[in-house]
């Protein structure tokens, strides 16, 4: 056993378990920002990243605890720490790669929870080994740091405290440092640098070998992972995006193309917004939702207008709707709560949303919570692609909404998973017990225990529905009565089209609430069924003309 004079000062074998406590955190919280564009950031993800995490620490520390007692030897320690901050450093380079890899193999081999699958997949691979050895620093320090049982307590005691302040700020400062600051990649590669300087610095000090090979090819292997890994790009295979970053919430990226402009918070698909350049309908759920202003009783842009219409949008993006009602109306009056305040700088950089514009950055509900303002339409777009937030789906949050509604206010909700059970109106002949309960039937089920009319339609060429709920007259009426539309015959026609296919909602009784709203778990279910549609085509091409065929139709 190597006998070095570092050793002989416990602050540095203190100071080793700070910073492995710390960069366990950080590779945890680095790991959901990875996984996100690709996954999401459900609980489900969250779940299954604490848990392979869990797993691997629990390994290491058997592992470490048997190998310290069979083999005292700090070298063998530090060596392994060197390990885990070169693989922690390979992550930004091979990582995405590695995901989009798995995803591609289980994508054709598995016909139900393949996100599930996919992520815990993606999570052994890519975060298992090195943190299994991360692991192992824990009992190896226990082990090195006793002197007698009389001490004993006491120093494991302040190995667990150092430890435990360690995690804490290896929880606080990549999310609030050192990913808005510099990037996922980069945060990967700043905490297995610390690492494997502190490795080095155990090496280079006086007693024992010098280990130069070691430690030369360790800088050369960390260097050429900041050269290739170094970068933000998370859908690398993308050459013209016009931005791609990151928030504290999520990933960004837009798209422009020569019409539109467009936002997107996943690699693989969905559209949070867009910007139509020459000012025609989104032909998306937006201009659906202009049917809410009209059931307000607005008027269209040029016409002699009552009192303006208050507008809230929760979930404002980059601002879309807000840009919408502004070209087709002139008496609405728009505020907007966006959690992203980077989504809120996209949208006046990049989707013309004016600097005039309220944009409050806030939760949606807890914004509800702070203010009593009424407004004649409220419109809830909060729902992003497969992360619906729990708050803002249960028969509590509802109801706050329709407190913040006039007597005739509407509230719109764009509710964007795809389902498997058709929307059941007052003439279905189908029941309740005839249908799984989708998302979309949770959430129509909630909001119909809160409001006395629902009604609903499908938006034609996506999954999305759109939903319109009050407690005034009847929607419909509205949206057919003295409505000129004399200015744009695409708007008459996209009301037509809504009224006409506008239909009550029967509930099933499903209701969300605080206290129980599983939509990880309903919303899991509809992506299964998004990607089993998606994929459908390419299946078939597989199954008949095997990889060759894949290749061929790329």
């Amino acid at each position: 056993m190597e006998k070095k004079a570092i050793l002989g000062n416990k602050l540095f074998l203190y100071m080793t378990e700070f910073f492995a406590g710390m960069s366990v955190m950080a590779v945890e919280l680095g790991a959901s920002r990875l996984l996100a564009p690709y996954f999401s950031s459900s609980q489900i993800v969250w779940t299954i990243i604490i848990g392979t995490i869990m797993i691997a620490m629990a390994l290491g520390n058997i592992y470490g605890g048997r190998k310290a007692d069979k083999d005292p030897d700090p070298g063998k320690l530090y060596g392994r720490i060197i390990i885990a901050a070169l693989w922690i450093a390979a992550i930004p380079v091979l990582g995405k790669y590695i995901i989009l890899g798995i995803s591609a193999v289980l994508i054709f081999a598995v016909n139900s929870n393949f996100l599930v699958i996919a992520a815990f997949a993606a999570c052994m691979i890519v975060f298992v080994f090195p943190l299994f050895l991360l692991g192992t620093v824990t009992p190896s320090l226990a082990k090195y740091t006793t002197d007698s049982l009389e001490d004993n307590g006491k120093i494991i005691g302040t190995l667990g405290a150092f430890n435990t302040i360690g995690s804490i700020i290896g929880t606080f400062m990549p999310t609030f440092v050192t990913i808005p600051a510099v990037g996922t990649a980069a945060t990967f590669l700043i905490f297995a640098g610390i690492l494997l300087a502190l490795s080095i610095l155990y090496f280079v000090s006086p007693g024992g070998k010098a280990h130069t090979a070691r430690i030369i090819s360790s800088v050369l292997i960390f260097a050429i992972c900041c050269v290739f890994g170094n970068s933000g790009s998370f859908a690398f295979w993308e050459k013209d995006l016009t931005f791609e970053g990151e928030s504290v919430y999520n990933y960004l990226q837009v798209k422009e193309t020569p019409n539109q402009v467009i936002l997107s918070t996943n690699v693989l698909f969905g559209v949070q917004s867009v910007l139509v350049k020459d000012g025609s309908l989104t032909g998306m759920y937006y201009d659906y939702a202009l049917a809410a202003p009209y059931m307000a009783s607005a008027k269209i842009k040029e016409q002699v207008g009552e009192k303006p219409l208050d507008v809230l949008i929760l979930g404002m993006g980059s601002g879309t709707y807000a840009t919408q009602l502004s070209r087709y109306f002139d008496n609405v009056n728009v505020e907007g709560v966006e959690i992203d305040d980077k989504i809120t700088d996209l949208a006046h950089k990049y989707f013309e949303l004016p600097e005039t514009t309220t944009v409050t950055t806030y939760d949606g509900r807890a914004y509800l919570n702070a203010i009593d303002k009424k407004y004649d339409v409220i419109m809830v777009d909060a729902y992003q692609d497969i992360t619906i937030p729990f708050q803002m789906s249960s028969a509590e949050f509802f109801t706050q909404v329709k407190e913040h509604l006039t007597d005739q206010g509407v509230m719109v909700v764009n509710m964007n998973m795809y389902s498997d059970d058709a929307t059941l109106s007052e003439d279905s002949e189908a029941t309740a017990s005839q249908k799984d309960a989708s998302i979309n039937t949770y959430l129509a089920d909630t909001i119909s225990s809160v409001f006395d009319q629902v009604m609903i339609v499908d938006v034609l060429g996506s999954t999305n529905k759109e939903l319109f709920a009050t407690n005034g007259d009847d929607l419909k009426t509205r949206l057919g009565n003295d409505i000129v539309f004399e200015q744009n015959d695409n708007l008459k026609a996209m009301m037509d089209h809504v009224e006409k296919n506008l239909v009550p909602y029967v509930s099933q009784g499903h209701v969300l609430t605080d206290d129980k709203a599983p939509v990880e778990l309903l919303g899991m279910k509809q992506i299964d069924l998004i990607i089993k549609d998606e994929v459908s085509f390419y299946k078939g091409i597989y199954q008949e003309k095997g990889i060759q065929g894949l290749l061929e139709l790329l």
